[in-house]
């Protein structure tokens, strides 16, 4: 028998979930969070599925550990994180790397529901404002080099003992990893401006940053 013409044409079966590189930063986090509080999450587990949005969603979570409250403590897990997703950034990968003993660990579910419900207020509000556009300032080889390259530095500064920054360093951290996760170029533009002004007043005008940096370099060579 022919179903009636004004029929809805998805009430022939469930309506399709979307898939997980389609839906908003909220709907991740909820995703991420929901389950046994105790569970790990691991981190090569959050980028899986998210094509572009790989990079946004790992930077997401490994800045969490920026906003414990210990000093000394959220830099020192966030920092190489940052660092290490930075310099895939500069040097073009297209899609996220771990070493296994980094991908296998990860925050629990219940640390996740904690970092969901303080920034939900504010995620309310940006995802009100801030959608795909200007693709070129997200994807062009030389935009996703200075993103990685301002990842780098600030995840040097975020691993330095510089007193009262580190929620400063992981809100401008949360910036670019909601650039890349709603792939929005002009919230880009706004981080690379952020992030220019941190890193000029608490790295080059200090010298610490350059410090640092000299002090990698020593280690790598």
């Amino acid at each position: 028998m022919t179903p009636p013409a004004d029929r809805p044409a998805d009430s022939h079966g469930p309506r399709r979930r979307p898939a997980r590189d389609e839906v908003g930063t909220r709907a991740l986090l909820d995703a991420f969070a929901d389950g046994d509080p105790a569970e790990v999450l691991r981190l090569g587990d959050v980028f899986a599925g998210l094509g572009k949005r790989s990079f946004g969603m790992l930077l997401f979570v490994s800045t969490l550990p920026a906003f414990i409250p210990i000093p000394g403590v959220g830099g020192a897990i966030s920092g190489p994180l940052v660092i290490l997703i930075g310099a895939q950034l500069l040097v073009g990968l297209r899609k996220p790397w771990l070493p296994t003993f980094i991908a296998s660990r990860g925050p629990h579910r219940h640390a996740m529901a904690r970092f969901r419900d303080m920034l939900s207020p504010w995620l309310g509000r940006l995802e009100r404002l801030v959608h795909p556009r200007a693709d070129a300032l997200l994807d062009h080889r030389l935009a996703s080099a200075l993103s990685g390259l301002m990842l780098m530095l600030l995840g040097l500064l975020l691993l330095l003992p510089i007193p009262l920054t580190n929620f400063l360093f992981g809100g401008l951290l949360l910036l670019f990893a909601l650039a890349l996760l709603e792939r929005d170029g002009k919230l880009m533009a706004v981080a690379w401006a952020a992030g220019a002004v941190a890193i000029g007043i608490f790295g080059v005008l200090s010298g610490s940053l350059a410090a640092a940096a000299a002090q990698w370099i020593d280690l790598l060579v």
